[in-house]
């Protein structure tokens, strides 16, 4: 039997015999695919071994324990955005416990004190949180720069002497800037960010109608150019947690927080909002609306000008106008929008298809409804652009024609010009893209999507420069992004030539992201232009491993290139990776 001295991490799910209560196949799903994308992946990057998994968690090995806790940090740091979407009960949260210490070794397999205090530390170690020995922590030695809190010494389930523990919670994580890895400064103008109401109703099922109440207020509000509102997807990364409205104000780069809460119970309503400035922990605004369910639009309106008159904004008849307007008149088809919307985010074949078929019986209620033709539109270009559809030139057909209709119902809703800006781009219509995605942030200023898919645009069209600008505009007010921002930018500064800089994008999507053979084909291009050709060729089998079918000449078909030689780029990189296919 071996010895030696390693630092052992331990990580287990929270509540999982509830969840598995609950919902045992989806919940076998999230974290297996937790485990195979993300953990595994991360734990591999910094030069960990996967010891053995355990149901519900797993116990890993390191020779450092520096890698240990940077292993642990980003791990939590990217679970929860994983499953925002989510119901609270049905999220996947780790435990994590890091240790340093003497271990036997046998038949692959690890014990010992040193495992034993791992796995205990990660018993009482926050969700999303990690908990480390004093031994451990004396061994960082400061290189990990972690605001770590010293909680004592503490009696440990079946160790015989007390632990010393520090503990790192997701409150306590470093603010900073998912672009420069500096704290944000403040913009030079009322900066806001709507966390998600809670849903008071009893009934987990209408989380969707808080959600959408929230997120109507984040959308009424980021129309107008006075304020700096962030986006709905790093807003509601804080659903369901324990959070100080000063510490997510820090983190997002904001000085006013809206907190509220929705109860819905038969045909009456109450909504309660408030609204928080986090410079001095003041609150500026409290209110609560009691009303009959029909009159919900109308509450919408009053916290959004509540809101807008605490923070002493002063607003032309035509940002007056912006403020108020409605989805939809018809409560019924404003609850099929809701839901729709709710499993177009979600960003899957299944919840895409779910998608189509609540948008549009919200139509067929409301023919009118620009806000759910628009969704219904990128449900169908989505559906498209991911080779969803076995018939895709019927999605991008049917994309085109509800954006279109969003737009000339009504021609002041951002919403409908973006879905026009991305059935312009997949027709090749670059021009027409840029305006529309330009027209959408003029009517949105704030609308993070907007930003970022212009710069999609940017970067079809030849003109990464500007996309780059554009994207980074978008990651400000979304400092939560979506993985595949990172691809854009790794595009991006592909075309233009800078390939370690893409190399960095891409590496930071694949720790995310480490199932997509769109990103491991450009890395590899990447490495092939910078005669790195041993890892050119390891990250294109890897993509050939994840998509057999993927071929140089189907591609060169759909993306939507406006010039030859941007695509001539990445062939050439491959044919010095050794890539033919």
């Amino acid at each position: 039997m071996e010895r030696r001295l390693a630092a052992i991490l331990a990580a287990d799910v929270v509540g999982y015999s509830r969840m598995i209560g609950v919902d045992e196949a989806g919940t076998l799903t999230a974290l297996r695919s937790l485990l195979k994308e993300l953990v595994e992946p991360t734990l591999i990057s910094h030069r960990g071994r996967v010891v053995k998994l355990m149901g519900d968690g797993l116990l890993a090995e390191f020779a450092s324990v520096v890698d240990a806790v940077a292993a642990a940090v980003e791990i939590q740091d990217a679970t929860p955005g994983r499953s925002a979407n989510l119901a609270v009960d049905r999220r996947v949260a780790l435990r994590i416990g890091v240790n340093i210490g003497d271990i036997a070794v046998e038949d692959g397999d690890i014990f010992g004190d040193g495992v034993n205090i791992a796995a205990r530390l990660q018993e009482i170690a926050d969700p999303n949180g990690v908990a480390v020995s004093d031994d451990a922590y004396r061994q960082l030695g400061g290189r990990l720069d972690l605001p770590f809190d010293d909680i004592g010494e503490k009696e440990l389930k079946n160790i015989k002497q007390p632990v010393r523990v520090w503990m790192l919670s997701p409150t306590s994580a470093p603010n900073a800037s998912p672009m420069s890895g500096e704290p944000f400064e403040l913009p030079n103008k009322p900066s806001v960010a709507v966390l998600p109401f809670l849903n008071m109703s009893g009934d987990p099922e209408q989380e969707y109608f808080s959600d959408g109440i929230a997120e109507d207020v984040t959308t009424s509000l980021s129309k107008l150019p006075q304020l700096f509102v962030i986006a709905r997807n790093s807003s509601f990364t804080y659903k369901g947690k324990a959070h100080k409205a000063q510490e997510i104000a820090d983190e997002l780069g904001v000085r006013y927080v809206v907190e509220g809460s929705v109860r819905k119970a038969g045909n009456r309503v109450r909504i309660s909002a408030q609204l928080i400035d986090c410079s001095t922990g003041g609150h500026l605004w409290a209110d609560r609306f009691d009303r009959e369910l029909t009159d919900i639009f109308a509450i919408q309106d009053e916290v959004t000008q509540e809101i807008v008159t605490a923070m002493a904004l002063k607003l032309s008849a035509r940002d007056q106008r912006k403020v108020t307007h409605r989805i939809t008149d018809n409560l019924e088809a404003y609850d099929y929008f809701l839901r729709g919307r709710e499993q177009h985010w979600l960003l899957s074949r299944e919840a895409s298809a779910q998608a189509k078929k609540l948008l549009q019986e919200a139509i067929v209620l409301d023919p009118n409804c620009a806000a759910a033709h628009a969704s219904l539109a990128d449900s169908y270009l989505l559906s498209y652009v991911n080779g969803w559809d076995p018939i895709p030139d019927h999605s991008l057909a049917e994309g085109s024609k509800h954006a279109k209709l969003a737009v000339g119902i009504d021609p002041d809703y951002a919403h409908g010009h973006c879905a026009m800006g991305f059935a312009a781009l997949w027709n090749r219509q670059h021009d027409r893209s840029v305006a529309e995605y330009k027209k959408a942030i003029a009517l949105d200023p704030s609308y993070a999507n907007a930003h970022v898919a212009l710069g999609r645009a940017l970067i079809y069209a030849g003109r990464s420069d500007e996309a780059i600008k554009s994207i980074e505009q978008g990651l400000r007010l979304d400092p939560y992004y979506h993985e595949i921002h990172l691809h854009l930018l790794a595009q991006a500064n592909f075309q233009l030539g800078r390939y370690e800089e893409a190399v960095d994008f891409l590496r930071r999507r694949l720790i995310r992201r480490p199932d997509t053979d769109v990103s491991r084909i450009l890395l590899a291009a990447c490495y092939g232009h910078l005669g790195r050709t041993d890892e050119a060729k390891f990250e294109s089998q890897e993509a050939l491993k994840i998509n057999p079918n993927y071929s140089l000449k189907n591609r060169r078909t759909v993306l939507p290139f406006k010039n030859d030689e941007d695509f001539q780029r990445l062939e050439e990189g491959l044919l010095k990776a050794g890539f033919t296919n």
